[in-house]
């Protein structure tokens, strides 16, 4: 069975990224996945919306996700009078809230299909879950997906102890969540002064939209994520004019200096991969406490899938939360 790198281990050995390294499980995880996301349509060719109604419903390669007993919506006011609906799951008493983002490119995604995963954040690392609903694009690029996270951090650092009982704070999401995280926490310390997060736990992100070697590279296998996706969800969220290695697009080209202790989280595998490798030494380069755990042959989400990397890696990512808002 293939093995993430321990906390203490090399984050970079090249054991890591051969082949062998993979596990026969996670080859036949692949593998399935690659025929499951054969047939299904392109989300360009069919309507964004199309697409998020038929995940919403649980059709597709995606079953329907279970809705948490805990979970209550709340709208809060965003930027220009925009409202913005914030998912609450949480326990009694809290230790401190962590403020998630959704992913799906800015394009798919939603903050309700992943309870789950927030309820074990819950149990696993003591933390109520915000979960923010933010605008999608194409019909609302770029600013206003940051723009609605900016706004949802804002209201979080100033009414998380009215609302949780703590102001104990941590930031992450996966994907278009984890860049997005990285914008918001940019956005919080450069215009607000506010460096307040203790934690963000950034799994498998894009941090550089002008695409880095690995997205270009990646090629037509479906697995999950493929050159061509990128490329759509990025001409969609980023419309002509704009420049892609803008820190507020691309935040592997901001001044990374004074951020709380990270977590990159990726696999071989995905798409993604050298965008948490050059994040994670830009920012350790920034004097920032960080860690990187590479997972053999791990596809882009694959911790969302029955097995045992993604088991390893949830863990892994409970216990940083843990540990860091302690």
């Amino acid at each position: 069975m293939s093995q993430a790198i321990p906390e203490t281990g090399n984050p970079l050995d090249a054991a890591l990224f051969r082949p062998e390294a993979i596990s026969d499980e996670t080859c036949r995880f692949n593998e399935e996945i690659v025929k499951i996301f054969a047939p299904v349509p392109n989300w360009w060719e069919v309507g964004a919306q199309a697409v998020r109604d038929s995940r919403a419903r649980g059709d597709g390669p995606f079953p329907a996700a279970a809705k948490s007993a805990r979970a209550r919506t709340i709208t809060i006011a965003g930027k220009g009078g925009v409202r913005i609906p914030l998912r609450i799951v949480a326990t009694q008493n809290p230790r401190g809230v962590y403020l998630h983002i959704h992913g799906g490119g800015m394009v798919l995604g939603a903050a309700d299909l992943q309870d789950p995963m927030l309820e074990r954040v819950n149990e696993k690392a003591g933390l109520a879950c915000v979960s923010v609903e933010y605008r999608l694009a194409p019909e609302n690029p770029y600013p206003a997906p940051p723009d609605d996270c900016e706004s949802a951090a804002l209201w979080l650092a100033k009414n998380a102890k009215a609302e949780f009982g703590s102001d104990v704070l941590a930031i992450g999401g996966e994907s278009a969540g984890a860049t997005l995280s990285a914008v918001t926490l940019l956005r919080m310390r450069d215009r607000h002064g506010f460096t307040g997060f203790r934690a963000a736990n950034l799994v498998y992100g894009a941090y550089d939209l002008s695409m880095t070697p690995s997205q270009k590279q990646f090629g037509d296998e479906r697995l999950v994520l493929r050159t061509v996706d990128i490329e759509k969800f990025m001409g969609a969220y980023l419309p002509g004019g704009k420049d892609a290695r803008h820190p507020d697009v691309s935040p592997l080209y901001a001044d990374l200096k004074g951020l709380p202790p990270a977590l990159f989280t990726v696999g071989t595998r995905d798409a993604l991969l050298d965008d948490s490798l050059f994040m994670y030494a830009r920012y350790i380069v920034a004097g920032n406490r960080a860690e990187l755990a590479v997972y053999p042959g791990g596809c882009h989400g694959f911790n969302s899938f029955p097995m045992a990397i993604a088991g390893q890696a949830n863990a892994r990512m409970d216990a940083f939360l843990a540990r860091e808002t302690e």
